[in-house]
């Protein structure tokens, strides 16, 4: 995506708005402000949009509309689904990986914090949790497996299906944060025996300050947030209409564009990685050669810190990020890298680009043009 001559390839951060989605949200900010909580033609005008919403979400999940509940984020979602899970088995065991987003790694520290047990399971070399090592690491006291789907960082798949089997066999609630996944990649919660599902709005065309969690039917989960009866008792607060209804608009467009779309940044993929390869051969890709989402790209420069490359990148109008955007500017490698096994030197210097719907082939030869100009700046700048 270009804007003002400048070049965004850091849609795992976030996205562009759709205009279809702005649109649709205009009118909940004036005429149709009414709170959806209300008996009174406003607020049902307010009601029926939100439960279009979560319609149009439920059928891109194969998920029942009652299934759906709306959050303030996907890290509100993710914080939900453990806590909620935690406050029905006091001291209970959680196994979750050493991967996943710190909106999971730090709810699992706050709740061993008050007395849980956790499990931080490894990863292979390529990001990859083993089903097996799920499997070992399951005690009489597991009550929850917290897995992500698509990761973050690298992109690695990981095999949620059979996980999510795993968990339903042995009576285990199964969560996995699928915020990178949703409305780009199949995810099916029945096909995939998922109990809990964290999504985001901002991730997917739609705007931000929106997320939701699937929580299957049959489910109790304790409040995070106490209050009113919103979101049929199970989340307090006057439901954020615009967004949700945004949030929805997305999620249509994403059910015609699924396929489209991920063809498209599949190719686009292909095209920087073989690029990349003939112009910088000494670059090192991070992340699963099959199991990925087509997406994300990480790449490390081996000899040049990451944070020196997004400065260079960002002054040739060029945005991209080290890793994930939560922790962006540290010099450290990323918690993924780290446990990927990857080395201090590659981990620092590792680039994570991220295609979407409206990045370009033609943008990939300007970028590539620019890493090889930059790479090479720089390495006699540290020769000297």
């Amino acid at each position: 995506m270009k804007k003002d001559n400048k070049i965004y390839l850091d849609y795992s951060a976030s996205t562009p708005l759709a205009p279809e989605a702005l649109e649709s949200m205009l009118p909940y900010f004036s005429n149709s402000f009414g709170n959806a909580s209300s008996i009174h033609s406003f607020g049902q005008e307010a009601k029926v949009a939100m439960e279009n919403s979560r319609r149009k979400i439920a059928q891109l999940l194969n998920a029942e509309i009652g299934e759906i509940v709306f959050t303030g984020s996907g890290t509100e979602a993710d914080n939900w689904a453990l806590k909620g899970a935690a406050y029905h088995r006091p001291n209970g065991h959680i196994i979750t990986s050493k991967t996943e987003h710190p909106a999971v790694l730090m709810t699992c520290e706050a709740l061993a914090e008050i007395g849980y047990d956790v499990t931080y399971l490894n990863v292979d070399e390529t990001g990859l949790i083993s089903v097996d090592n799920v499997k070992k690491a399951i005690r009489e006291d597991t009550f929850l497996v917290s897995v992500m789907h698509v990761n973050n960082e690298v992109g690695t798949v990981n095999p949620i299906g059979e996980i999510g089997k795993l968990c339903r066999e042995k009576d285990i609630l199964f969560h996995t944060d699928a915020v990178q996944s949703f409305g780009k990649i199949p995810v099916d919660v029945k096909e995939m025996n998922i109990a809990l599902l964290s999504i985001s709005g901002h991730k997917i065309y739609g705007p931000k300050g929106i997320g939701a969690l699937y929580v299957r039917q049959g489910i109790k989960l304790g409040k995070l947030v106490h209050g009113g009866k919103h979101e049929r008792d199970r989340r307090a607060g006057t439901e954020n209409v615009p967004a949700i209804v945004g949030f929805g608009k997305a999620v249509e467009i994403c059910i015609d564009r699924i396929e489209a779309d991920g063809g498209h940044v599949l190719q686009c993929r292909k095209a920087f990685k073989e690029k990349i390869k003939a112009r910088i051969p000494e670059a090192k890709f991070n992340g699963h050669s099959e199991n990925f989402y087509p997406g994300i790209l990480n790449v490390s420069f081996e000899g040049i810190q990451s944070d020196s490359m997004l400065l260079s990148l960002d002054l040739k109008g060029i945005a991209v990020s080290n890793g994930s955007a939560c922790t962006s500017g540290t010099v450290e490698p990323s918690h993924v890298l780290k446990a990927m096994g990857v080395s201090q030197k590659r981990g620092i210097s590792a680039i994570r680009f991220s295609f979407g719907r409206h990045s370009k082939l033609e943008e990939i030869d300007i970028v590539v043009n620019a890493l090889d100009e930059i790479v090479t700046r720089l390495r006699k700048v540290q020769r000297k």
